[in-house]
């Protein structure tokens, strides 16, 4: 089941004139592409663990919840796996933090499920 998007109040979208609406357009695009460029040179083994860690954050979320919710959990875990186990060395000089990262998260799992 998907959420509904909420809907604005009084029904209407404000009325923006083409010229401020265009200046805005062109704003993002701009922002989109400084964002581009910054990952482009940024190195691939730190997006990818940045992305590994968010992940372990989304699985903690889940195991702090009350009460913990355990699929959306292991679901993060096994995401974090995949991309650690699987890329291995590949990740550069943050390969043994994420697999103390991976360890750490799985035991956490396990520890919140004996208690439930």
């Amino acid at each position: 089941m998907h959420p509904t998007l909420p809907q604005l109040s009084g029904g209407t979208l404000p009325q923006v004139d083409e010229e401020t609406s265009n200046t805005q357009v062109d704003s993002a695009r701009d922002a989109m592409e400084a964002v581009r460029r910054q990952l482009a040179e940024a190195p691939v083994e730190l997006v990818v663990t940045n992305h590994v860690m968010g992940l372990y954050e989304l699985a903690a979320i889940h195991l702090s919840a009350t009460p913990p919710d355990l699929v959306s959990a292991a679901l993060a875990i096994d995401a974090v796996a995949c991309l650690v186990e699987g890329l291995g060395e590949r990740l550069g000089d943050d390969a043994s933090a994420m697999r103390d990262a991976l360890g750490n998260i799985r035991m956490a799992f396990v520890q919140i499920k004996q208690t439930l």
